[in-house]
């Protein structure tokens, strides 16, 4: 499937770092989805984490790289438009599938994810990449994913855990502490958008940005696909990624392209 994607839509992503997409995702599509979301939830990974604390009145799983055994994840992450979006919004030659992220708050989830970037996370250095944070529930405004414009661009800073607040990747002191962004909200340019199913949000992966909690009456499952373009290489951490990828570093040297089976081309599709 081809999805239209405007030339101002494109800077806008190059400028801001992150973009409202509606409707990107057929009713067919966002049914699928559902379905493989669904059945991830009833059969999740060894690599599934429970994201909500034990007095949470609400539940908040997560699950990662779960695309190889799951065929709906697979369908959308290889034969919807999200591959021939991402190639245009990072201008990259050919995309690779990096890797897929399941997110689920149940009703009346209280808690937040904090204000972070993504790529300090990961074990990858270069600037083509792109996530597609996708609902397939309505997601309201204050539940959304929000997003601070300009800070793709960087410095990276200091990834913590979300529970805890810990430095668990790299070192202390190591990299910049995230600014206060709640307690100063007026201070930065906040964006955010209420979403339908079909619609998706497109940012980079050094883009801040957090969400809230969910309300009493409704779920928020939503499904990130996770890219990367031409420029991106292997950066292998002494520490463990989240995701993480055992072997990868006794096949791929620091600097090497993401040429292995893990990281499939969906762009352009063979």
């Amino acid at each position: 499937m081809a999805y239209e994607l405007s030339d101002a839509l494109i800077e806008r992503f190059q400028t801001d770092g992150a973009v409202c997409l509606r409707g990107v995702l057929s009713p067919d599509e966002v049914a699928l989805l559902a379905q493989g979301i669904d059945d991830n939830l009833a059969h999740p990974s060894p690599r599934a984490i429970v994201a909500s604390r034990p007095d949470d009145p609400g539940r908040f799983v997560e699950d990662f790289c779960c695309w190889a055994g799951n065929a709906a994840y697979r369908r959308i992450l290889c034969d919807s438009a999200l591959p021939q979006v991402a190639a245009a919004l990072t201008g990259s030659r050919t995309v690779r599938l990096y890797h897929d992220h399941m997110l689920t708050k149940e009703p009346g989830t209280r808690q937040p994810t904090p204000w972070h970037q993504d790529q300090p996370y990961y074990n990858i250095d270069g600037r083509q990449n792109v996530s597609f944070w996708i609902p397939v529930d309505p997601v309201r405004r204050h539940s959304t994913l929000e997003f601070v414009a300009g800070s793709h661009r960087g410095p990276w800073l200091m990834p913590r855990t979300f529970l805890s607040n810990e430095a668990r990747w790299f070192p202390e002191g190591t990299l910049a502490e995230l600014p206060d962004i709640d307690g100063h909200r007026a201070e930065f340019p906040i964006l955010g958008w209420a979403l339908e199913p079909g619609d998706a949000v497109a940012f980079h992966m050094l883009a801040l940005h957090a969400s809230g909690g969910v309300d009493g009456d409704v779920r928020r499952r939503v499904f990130s696909a996770r890219y990367l373009g031409d420029d991106v290489t292997h950066a292998p951490r002494r520490w463990k990624t989240s995701p993480e990828f055992p072997g990868l570093a006794e096949r791929l040297p620091a600097g090497a392209p993401m040429d292995d089976p893990l990281f499939p081309i969906v762009w352009p599709r063979g």
